[in-house]
């Protein structure tokens, strides 16, 4: 019966823990999403092991979990976890391209959610910033300004500018690594 359903009408059955909408989940995207981590990591352990852990994530976590799209956060769940694992054990051969992995196209749902989820830390993250510090990554990124226009819009010498510069960088690879943590 739940075979009929859609996506939607599942996750919907899922969040008031019903067992066979996630059973029809599991049976509909086990493999897929085995398929998928298997062409990155060439392990079938380990892509049994993320597979299990995505699914027991969305269990555990069914009632708290706002999905808009299923597919593309099980895959987005998938694919960084198969990052996850590339952190851990840089040293496998089986992890020759796993950036390419995490690349997904523009058009792409999961990527597409999860560029506005880094967007809207990154503008967390900013707003947080002192004054000039936001200032400076603002010019560099956000209007694509040189060191030199900066420093003379800001009337600051060029090596201020870079130091701010540096330093918003150090601090923001900091902040979106723990994003990409909790994301995991």
């Amino acid at each position: 019966m739940l075979n009929s359903c859609r996506d939607n009408e599942l996750v919907t059955l899922l969040q008031q823990s019903d067992e066979a909408a996630f059973s029809e989940i599991y049976e509909r995207y086990w493999l897929k999403l085995y398929n998928e981590s298997h062409k990155r990591l060439k392990d079938e352990d380990l892509c049994a092991d993320i597979v299990q852990d995505v699914f027991a994530d969305l269990w555990l976590n069914r009632e708290e979990r706002k999905i808009e799209t299923l597919a593309a956060y099980l895959f987005a769940a998938a694919r960084y976890r198969v990052f996850s694992t590339y952190k851990r054990n840089k040293n496998l051969v089986a992890f020759e391209t796993p950036i390419e992995f995490m690349q997904a196209s523009a058009s792409d749902p999961d990527s597409i959610f999860f560029e506005k989820e880094i967007r809207e830390c990154i503008e967390i993250w900013l707003n947080l910033q002192p004054e000039k510090r936001k200032q400076v990554f603002i010019m560099k990124f956000g209007k694509e300004l040189s060191t030199r226009e900066i420093s003379e819009i800001l009337h600051v010498s060029q090596k201020t500018v870079q130091n701010q510069f540096t330093t918003s960088i150090k601090h923001l690879r900091v902040h979106l690594g723990k994003l990409i943590s909790l994301m995991l």
